[in-house]
């Protein structure tokens, strides 16, 4: 996906593609990269949260501009709605978590960091990553916490999806993840949120330098 998503965003600004063009049809991207149309589908998801192209039913995909926006989107919600969200919700949570957890919460956890560790599959990790997030505002004893991260998963999922196109992300992701859950098993309220506050604030660096603008 990293792959295809790269060089059709290179084509775009280059050019190659340029404003008010058609794609070419997923079944066609796929031949030509010798992907499957789930990762073409994945790759112009990518394309349109950075604001280059636009779905239109029944017609394909058109370029919209030659440059990425600032603020991406992911479905319903811009990266800077979530990050907002996110700060508000996630770190506070992740606090309680070390103080509320229980011993299911933490194995839960525990096989959450092991799965992802060892997963290859990039779509299957993604859907590990936001139940892990999910997992760790329900360990916060309150549903609330739980209830809002699990509104917006499906954004949750395709920023993270989006993020992996930054080659070294995933692994750096997986190393916070479990400095996160180190903390909450020790019951250390502020180093939990300590925790997820640098995980979101990486967050924010990676969208950052995939758009290509200055931290």
């Amino acid at each position: 996906m990293e792959a295809v998503l790269a060089h059709l965003r290179g084509a775009i600004e280059r050019g190659e593609h340029p404003v008010g063009a058609k794609l070419p049809s997923e079944a066609a991207l796929g031949k030509e990269f010798a992907v499957s149309r789930s990762v073409v589908r994945e790759a112009l998801r990518g394309l349109q949260a950075l604001g280059l192209t636009e779905s239109r039913t029944g017609k394909g995909t058109f370029v919209l501009a030659a440059q990425p926006v600032d603020d991406p989107r992911f479905g319903s919600y811009s990266a800077r709605d979530l990050l907002e969200v996110r700060r508000h919700v996630e770190i506070p949570a992740a606090g309680y978590a070390a103080l509320r957890h229980t011993a299911d919460d933490l194995g839960l956890l525990t096989d959450l960091l092991e799965r992802m560790a060892r997963e290859t599959d990039d779509t299957a990790w993604v859907a590990l990553d936001s139940l892990f997030h999910i997992t760790v505002a329900q360990a916060s004893g309150n549903p609330v916490f739980g209830k809002v991260i699990e509104e917006i998963r499906d954004a949750l999922a395709r920023q993270s999806a989006f993020l992996n196109q930054r080659g070294d992300r995933r692994a750096e992701s997986d190393a916070e993840h479990r400095r996160l859950v180190e903390a909450i098993a020790a019951g250390r309220r502020s180093a939990a949120t300590e925790a997820m506050a640098h995980h979101l604030t990486n967050v924010e660096h990676a969208l950052s330098d995939i758009v290509g603008r200055p931290r």
